[in-house]
């Protein structure tokens, strides 16, 4: 975009009151009121003469901190004006518009450079939408705005727990009580579909495509690698309360933390519009890029999470074993829970209870009995529970209704 030039409200108002004078003083032939009706459009133009000199093309620069930034934390954002070179000093003045927070106006030095606070920073990504330098004469009657293109973001990171055990720990049995065997991170998928050959298994049919064609046609399966874990946060807008959001994310975000230090393949998936996910195989790898969505996650509509785990095909299904952090419990997620937890086991459930950020008093979860009938190891999370206490510790069964 190129820069803008125009007279503002002063500069009008200049012009407006020479002409006047000046007919004011050819009406009653009065002399000395002519120096008054030149000067007044003099100052105008050494004003726009002003602010042609000083302005230059100016490329914008941001020093964002090193390292993470943390919810609830101070962002210092220094800035730098850089031209080529400058015939006038100026001092311009950036106005940025910030997602979530709105303008910030910041007025910069001689040499170009200043810096702001961004106090208290929630969780979540800040982009930097549009920048503008402003300069105004000395007598503010004339004004450039200059478009700048700077695109940049900051991410702010939710506040994580070390947790040395997992709540879910207690509850990885079997339904008769015995503990369950670690399991490889790998199963078997349908590659492609062949005719029948004598000797094949017929449960390895495929019915469907056997109907189809008419005659028998069985699977044909690859190994292939699987999560060990899978942690599903629900980012269903219709469940929040207040900062309820946050506490799923940081729960989330904790669960995650403790498996991949464990040396476990896991997968983030949030539930939302984009279906984001991210397989985390080392904490020094791709724990970042996951760390990142973490950060950026937003409660906005999308699939349910019961048909997220009713797709046989997706990551968390196949996962061996399953983590859902949600703020809801509709019937049809109970009935896949408990589908789950029959078939393949190795089920828990973070249910951040909303309404206490209204300041709600706790109320009953019946169906929470019937998760834990099954196996489902399940932790409910209130406004101002400690996060690693829940989480963390071997707990017996959680009462239903608290």
């Amino acid at each position: 975009m190129s820069p803008g030039e125009a007279l503002t409200r002063r500069g009008r108002l200049a012009l407006v009151l020479g002409g006047a004078t000046y007919l004011g003083a050819w009406a009653f032939g009065s002399k000395i009121l002519y120096p008054v009706a030149i000067g007044l459009p003099v100052a105008v133009l050494l004003a726009w003469l002003w602010t042609a000199f000083a302005n230059r093309p100016l490329q914008l620069r941001r020093m964002l901190p090193a390292g993470e930034r943390l919810e609830g934390e101070d962002v210092e954002i220094q800035v730098d004006l850089a031209s080529e070179r400058r015939l006038l000093p100026a001092r311009w003045t950036l106005l940025e518009r910030i997602s979530k927070l709105g303008q910030q106006t910041t007025a910069l030095g001689a040499d170009g450079r200043g810096r702001y606070v961004l106090e208290r920073l929630p969780r979540g990504r800040y982009t930097f939408e549009d920048s503008m330098a402003v300069i105004e004469d000395p007598l503010g009657l004339e004004r450039v705005e200059q478009p700048l293109t700077a695109p940049a973001a900051v991410l702010v990171y939710p506040r994580l727990v070390e947790l040395e055990r997992l709540f879910s720990e207690s509850g990885t049995r079997s339904h008769d009580g015995r503990r369950l065997l670690l399991r490889r991170p790998s199963g078997f998928d349908l590659h492609s579909v062949r005719e029948y050959e004598h000797g094949d298994s017929l449960r390895k049919v495929h019915w469907r495509t056997t109907a189809r064609r008419a005659q028998l046609m069985v699977k044909e399966l690859e190994d292939a690698p699987r999560d060990e874990v899978a942690v599903v946060l629900d980012a269903d807008p219709d469940a929040v309360v207040g900062e309820s959001f946050d506490v799923q994310v940081r729960a989330a975000g904790s669960l995650l933390l403790a498996h991949v230090r464990r040396g476990r393949r896991a997968l983030l998936v949030i539930n939302g519009s984009r279906q984001d996910q991210q397989g985390v195989r080392s904490p020094e790898g791709d724990w970042r890029q996951a760390l990142d969505l973490l950060a950026a996650a937003e409660p906005e509509p999308g699939p349910s999470l019961a048909a997220l785990l009713a797709d046989d095909g997706g990551a968390a299904a196949r996962a061996l074993e399953l983590a859902v952090v949600t703020a809801s419990l509709p019937p049809r997620l109970v009935e896949r829970l408990v589908a789950r937890a029959l078939g393949s086991g190795n089920v828990s459930l973070v249910l951040v209870d909303a309404a206490s950020f209204a300041g709600a008093p706790p109320r009953p979860w019946p169906e929470l009995l019937r998760l834990q009938a099954v196996g489902v190891a399940v932790v409910v999370l209130r406004e101002g529970d400690d996060l690693a206490e829940r989480l963390g510790a071997p707990r017996a069964a959680e009462v239903a209704h608290a």
